[in-house]
């Protein structure tokens, strides 16, 4: 029989926070299953490029990385974030890793086309390094990553957060029983983005391609659902959206994808 694997991406809005932050990390510490946590924080890296006068470009609610991007947003993931992420769980008795995908080998991509749209210096994932991550977890260390990967011949790229989660999630549902969970500020998937109480609590693929074509989904949500249906059509075993309470109350209200 598997052990259980709990693999949880939190949101930026909780990652601004600092009260929803370490709620979160205080439950979060707590889980007693093995678990993984990912992280970006694009809009601290964006208050940042502000600060120091360099631009960001955004193309559909995806970033740009150029080479200056690329360096900020290094910073704040890898460093800022990543850091203070991990500190805090060492103040909760979590002996947490802070990890981007360059090390250990941990996360390997390879740099998206530049056409039909040059989105700089972001990677797509390659594979994941589960027999490493596998070395932390059986050690007891609870790896922290950002969404940085790298290319295998020293170059950093940018990768989305939602994506290295349900990839890391794939990756390790051979040895573990994997829940994959997206968490944000939200309750879940909502029929209207303004109203909390138009939660679906269930969704499969059959209903997902109604919503999307219907475009009842917010537009800012399809990426994170191709990558929950990717995840369930790829042994992950469970997979769900909703507020950073779902991880210590298992009856509070989220959404469920199925297939």
């Amino acid at each position: 029989m598997k052990n259980k694997l709990v693999v949880i991406k939190i949101g930026g809005n909780i990652i601004d926070d600092d009260a929803a932050l370490a709620s979160f990390l205080t439950d979060f510490s707590q889980l007693k299953q093995d678990k993984i946590l990912i992280h970006g924080g694009g809009k601290i890296a964006t208050r940042l490029n502000d600060k120091l006068g360099i631009k960001t470009i955004m193309n559909e609610g995806r970033r740009i990385t150029s080479s200056d991007n690329l360096d900020t947003t290094t910073m704040v993931y890898a460093g800022l974030i990543n850091k203070k992420i991990v500190g805090k769980l060492q103040g909760y008795s979590c002996n947490a890793l802070g990890l981007s995908g360059s090390d250990a080998n941990c996360i390997l991509a390879t740099k998206r086309p530049s056409t039909p749209i040059d989105f700089g210096w972001v990677g797509d994932v390659v594979s994941i390094n589960n027999t490493t991550i596998n070395l932390f977890l059986e050690n007891n260390i609870t790896p922290v990553f950002c969404a940085l990967s790298h290319d295998g011949n020293g170059q950093l790229l940018n990768t989305n957060a939602d994506t290295v989660a349900a990839e890391i999630a794939v990756a390790m549902s051979d040895a573990y029983d994997v829940e994959l969970i997206y968490c944000f500020e939200k309750k879940g998937v909502l029929m209207d983005v303004l109203d909390e109480d138009s939660l679906i609590q269930t969704i499969n693929s059959q209903d997902y391609a109604c919503l999307k074509q219907k475009k009842i989904i917010n537009e800012g949500m399809l990426p994170k659902m191709e990558n929950c249906f990717y995840a369930l059509n790829n042994h992950v075993n469970k997979v769900i959206i909703g507020n950073p309470k779902v991880i210590s109350d298992q009856g509070y209200l989220c959404t469920t994808l199925i297939l």
